[in-house]
């Protein structure tokens, strides 16, 4: 078999007639700009997640740093983050003003709670957990923390569009959070795209300024601003996805089921959490990411039988960046980076290619 990590160019086939159709609605009207397509996006997102308002915006990192800048983040300020993230979640908090401080990442791969108090200090200002690979971290400790110093919490949830814990969505903790629409992603459109979600509506008002230049409806220019906005024919293509989401997300949960199943008894591979094996979590497997014995080995084997896998941010945490001025050693988030690897897991693969990568998975380990 010849089974990429994901199959760009499938994706536009498989709705290829319906997807030609949006562009051209939009395009015969013109609409390429904070049209009605991305007002109705906004909509659609902020009632399926149970949050008041979202906003279109660029990419998922500027959504970042215009939360962070809209909740009074800045020069002076430490915010914690997990370091077993993209470089994003940093570099946001750094244009932002503030001082990005690594923390430990947890056997969930999430943000280790119980590494988040020893690196407070009187300048620290915020919490900024990442929700990886579709899954929310612990937020009723994390809340407990902010709320025990006085902090701000920020949620980067770019790879967890409908995960909740506790039933809330990601992105609905604390300050706000964002969503990004990578091609890779669950909900992906066909370039850059992200989202604010917050339910703070001064957060709310000033990010929808801040994403225009700082102009308002009536062109009045009341702060400094970006051009960061959501293109509308983007939005329009997410809109058609976003019609059939719930079926993605539940895809998604069907085939890391199929891997859970098959790869569970491998002592060299250790899984995420499965499918509903918490009352807590309900994830939606943006990666399927493994932990594995001779990884490196064991992803040039996959190679070599056809499959597709990637090791997530080139195999190095953010605090691996020495030359971005990090100084920490942590030991538990470089063993996973040592060890994780993703395999594929999207809308293009099909459950006789799961059967296939794990046959592989156990060969490997077996022979």
């Amino acid at each position: 078999m010849n089974i990429p990590f994901f199959n760009y160019s499938d994706l536009f086939a498989q709705h290829s007639a319906e997807l030609t159709g949006v562009f051209q609605k939009v395009a015969s009207r013109g609409a390429f700009i904070m049209q009605n397509d991305l007002s109705d996006f906004e909509n659609k997102l902020a009632k399926y997640t149970g949050i008041k308002y979202a906003l279109g915006v660029a990419n998922a990192t500027d959504a970042m740093q215009l939360l962070l800048k809209a909740g009074g983040i800045g020069a002076g300020d430490e915010v914690l983050f997990c370091s077993h993230t993209m470089v994003a979640t940093a570099s946001a908090i750094k244009f932002a003003g503030a001082t990005p401080v690594p923390v430990e990442a947890g056997a969930d791969h999430l943000m280790d709670v119980a590494s988040i108090e020893s690196a407070i200090t009187p300048r620290t200002k915020a919490i900024m957990p990442t929700q990886l690979n579709g899954r929310v971290a612990n937020m009723d400790a994390i809340l407990a923390i902010a709320d025990k110093y006085n902090l701000q919490v920020y949620e980067d949830s770019a790879q967890a569009l409908g995960a909740r814990y506790k039933g809330r969505s990601a992105g609905s903790f604390g300050v706000g959070g964002c969503i990004s629409f990578y091609p890779a992603k669950v909900l992906g459109c066909f370039g850059d795209g992200g989202a604010v979600l917050t339910n703070d509506v001064e957060i709310y008002n000033t990010i929808k300024l801040m994403r225009d230049h700082g102009r308002g409806e009536d062109g009045n220019v009341s702060v400094w601003g970006y051009n960061s906005r959501l293109d509308n024919l983007q939005a329009a293509i997410l809109n058609y996805f976003f019609d059939d989401y719930n079926a993605i997300v539940e895809r998604r949960r069907a085939i890391a089921d199929l891997y859970n199943t098959s790869l569970k008894g491998l002592n060299a591979v250790t899984l995420p959490p499965a499918v509903d094996s918490s009352e807590e979590h309900f994830d939606i497997y943006q990666n399927y990411e493994i932990e594995a014995d001779r990884r490196d080995a064991l992803k040039e084997y996959l190679a070599n039988n056809g499959v597709g896998t990637l090791v997530q941010w080139g195999g190095k945490a953010v605090h691996e960046f020495k030359d971005l001025g990090f100084t920490q050693s942590l030991p538990f988030t470089e063993k996973i980076m040592r060890s994780s690897l993703m395999l594929p897991l999207n809308m293009t693969v099909t459950d006789d290619e799961v059967k296939y990568i794990c046959d592989c998975v156990k060969k490997f380990y077996n022979d």
